[in-house]
């Protein structure tokens, strides 16, 4: 059994032990020269807090909502692929999730199907890409509703940059035996990582199950040919996508408050201020920076989430005091989930807990409803208003 960590920084040592360098790099990631992945952590760093001394709040209530889900705390689980991390994978990390009180956003590049996952919590919100044109489109959807998912995520902010200064991993196509001699030096200097796979009987297979269509399940790279071939969306498309889905339905990669408003136009319930965790186009200021004024712009109209650098549970509100009503996490819990597993990811969402609660306390508050931006102290030229 994994032994507890203290803080989301350890999680992250302890993962880089545990996994095989090709797919520790692969969680790092970043793209370009990396600008905006670093700004995404440094510019929480910029924010500070105003703190109170005396007639503190001897209770704190971290609870809110999203999309329709109760949350216990402010933290939701961002779609991320979890290939090669854990056997278990997304189905251990909507445990975790279940077990903490909040939801998961399953990506659809997962490992595990949407299926499995909804099982293990129902609070499940199934993430698209616009890949495969729209038939292909409604039937991955209408699958997600009859497995039981709960909302539907659509992301847009995807410019297929590639090309990394310091290099990116080397992901086979597939784990064949040519794959599997290639790599065993990796997996040989991961002993427990390899046990862990071994105890299940198989390798990881670097497929995307939730975009099988029917078939076998494409490898990761067919699938991402495919989508990289799809004529790209327009704001009426979202449109037609959330009408199909009827229900709770999230925009992310958001940036802009003239893409927000728009949005808002094509009648989503939610909006994530995201740059895709770095992935995407260098140079893209961290959402932190780009929050307050897609929340004075639309707040009052649209549920707002923030994905981006979160570490700590002082970095939740300060995205809370700025406008957020919560967060989504993405490397913070693929960490825990190497680190630990199920338990490791419980851990990171605890240390999160812990970090509200007492960034809550220092500053007189019983709730995070309570918090604004007079909790922090914000620098000079620290926002970024972008598309006004």
């Amino acid at each position: 059994m994994a032994t507890w960590f203290e803080t989301v920084a350890e999680a992250q040592r302890r993962a880089r032990k545990r996994l095989p360098p090709s797919v520790y790099s692969a969680l790092v990631a970043g793209s370009e020269k990396g600008l905006t992945v670093a700004d995404n952590t440094s510019a929480f760093a910029e924010l500070g807090f105003a703190p109170h001394v005396a007639g503190l709040s001897g209770k704190r209530d971290m609870a809110t909502t999203v999309m329709g889900q109760a949350i216990s705390l402010p933290v939701l689980i961002s779609p991320t692929g979890v290939q090669a991390v854990h056997p278990d994978g997304e189905v251990a990390v909507a445990r975790a999730a279940a077990a903490r009180g909040t939801a998961i956003g399953l990506s659809s590049f997962a490992s595990k199907p949407i299926e499995e996952v909804a099982l293990a919590n129902p609070a499940t919100f199934f993430q698209m890409y616009w890949t495969g044109g729209r038939d292909k489109l409604l039937a991955r959807m209408e699958r997600a509703r009859r497995a039981g998912a709960v909302g539907l995520i659509i992301t847009t902010d995807w410019s297929f940059s590639n090309g990394r200064d310091w290099g990116s991993p080397a992901i086979p196509e597939r784990m064949d035996l040519k794959a599997m001699l290639r790599f065993a030096p990796e997996g040989i200097r991961r002993p427990r990582w390899l046990l862990e796979f071994a105890k299940t009987g198989r390798v990881p297979d670097l497929t995307a199950p939730n975009l099988a269509d029917g078939g076998a399940p494409p490898t990761f790279f067919g699938a991402y040919g495919e989508w990289m071939q799809t004529p790209l969306p327009t704001w009426e498309d979202i449109a037609w996508l959330r009408e199909q889905w009827g229900g709770p339905f999230m925009l992310k990669g958001v940036m802009r408050v003239d893409d927000a408003k728009r949005a808002l136009d094509a009648g989503v319930t939610a909006i994530s201020v995201s740059n895709h965790g770095g992935n995407n186009l260098d140079g893209t200021p961290a959402p932190i920076r780009a929050l307050p004024a897609i929340a004075d712009a639309v707040g009052d109209q649209v549920e707002i989430v923030l994905d981006g650098g979160i570490r700590r549970g002082s970095d939740v509100v300060k995205a809370v005091a700025l406008g957020a009503r919560a967060v989504m996490i993405g490397r913070a819990y693929l960490w825990g989930l190497a680190a630990g597993g199920q338990t490791g990811v419980e851990n990171v969402l605890d240390i999160l807990r812990g970090g509200i609660d007492s960034a809550l306390l220092g500053l007189g508050l019983s709730s995070i409803q309570e918090l604004t931006a007079d909790d922090l102290v914000i620098p000079a030229g620290f926002r970024r208003d972008l598309g006004l």
